[in-house]
């Protein structure tokens, strides 16, 4: 069963990824991604964890915008992908890319030697 979870989670992943490209026009200088979906074992909801690199009311704008266009991209969906039942989107920020950024720049301060005074 586990891994049945793991192929619909990938499929909605994809299609949702493609749906919100084509069907949803953010600002230019934002980038939103879809790294990852958690769908329950009984195919009701649905955590869609979105990645938005931009500045902090961007992210905010973008969550608003995907609320507002939910209902649409749960219907499009159903057509895209025959489940049981189309599950419910719940749309949660996902700052992964944001911490890596910040682990990588400790790194290179790291590596920097100290200097002279």
């Amino acid at each position: 069963m586990k891994h049945r979870l793991e192929r619909v989670n990938e499929v909605v992943k994809r299609e949702l990824s493609e749906l919100i490209s084509r069907e949803l026009n953010f600002q230019p200088e934002v980038l939103v991604t879809i790294p990852a979906v958690d769908i329950s074992p009984d195919l009701k909801n649905c955590n869609v964890y979105v990645s938005v690199i931009g500045a902090s009311y961007q992210k905010s704008d973008v969550l608003t915008e995907l609320e507002e266009h939910r209902i649409t991209l749960q219907r499009e969906l159903s057509k895209r992908v025959v489940l049981k039942y189309t599950p419910h989107l719940h749309f949660k920020l996902d700052n992964s890319i944001e911490r890596g950024n910040r682990v990588l720049e400790i790194i290179q301060d790291l590596d920097e030697p100290p200097r002279e005074e």
